[in-house]
């Protein structure tokens, strides 16, 4: 069974791209996979910094999350778009878990042999489309997998009902079937 790590790149309560993971999730689950579905705000990370490594090493919490994404298979993200760009508290995250550590077998460690799948939710008109682009190249650089398939959801502020799902159900299954695909090819590269 393949395991499947989920997040959003923001933390803010009511962010959309949470609600997005969420939707990815449960479709990564209903088609057989374990998720962890975690929340970077219990993974609170100081900006990094080099001369802070060499000081004190990987913080305590950038230690815990890059051990999550050790322990799974694959990676569903949903970020926002800040200026372009994902977002910042997700580049520090991803960052961290980039670093060396002693006994790690070999450097990148939380990102060798992952797939993974990216989305985001926006307000505007593209959906946090161009930020996808972004991030799609920092994690290929990082020597994750990214499948093609990519969702932008635009209008978020108007795309979710009060349980948290989208209003329109074309978008509610390509959403579950991004899920749905990550552990398909999981499951023929396993």
């Amino acid at each position: 069974m393949s395991a499947v790590i989920a997040f959003s790149g923001s933390i803010r309560k009511n962010s959309f791209n949470k609600k997005l993971i969420s939707i990815a999730a449960a479709g990564a689950r209903r088609a057989g996979a374990t998720v962890s579905l975690i929340d970077l705000s219990d993974f609170p990370m100081p900006i990094y910094n080099g001369d802070l490594e060499a000081r004190e090493g990987i913080p305590e919490k950038g230690r815990a999350f890059k051990k999550l994404l050790v322990e799974h298979d694959g990676i569903l993200i949903s970020s926002p778009e800040y200026n372009g760009a994902f977002s910042p508290l997700l580049k520090n995250a991803l960052d961290w878990a980039s670093r060396s550590e002693p006994d790690d077998s070999s450097p990148l460690a939380a990102y060798q042999n992952k797939v993974a799948v990216i989305m985001s939710a926006s307000p505007g008109g593209l959906g946090g489309l161009r930020g996808l682009a972004h991030l799609r190249m920092l994690l290929t650089t990082l020597g994750v997998l990214v499948l093609p398939k990519q969702q932008a959801v635009s209008r978020a502020n108007h795309a979710f009902d009060e349980n948290g799902a989208l209003i329109d159900d074309k978008m509610q299954k390509q959403i579950e079937q991004l899920g749905a695909q990550l552990v398909a090819t999981l499951d023929k590269l396993s």
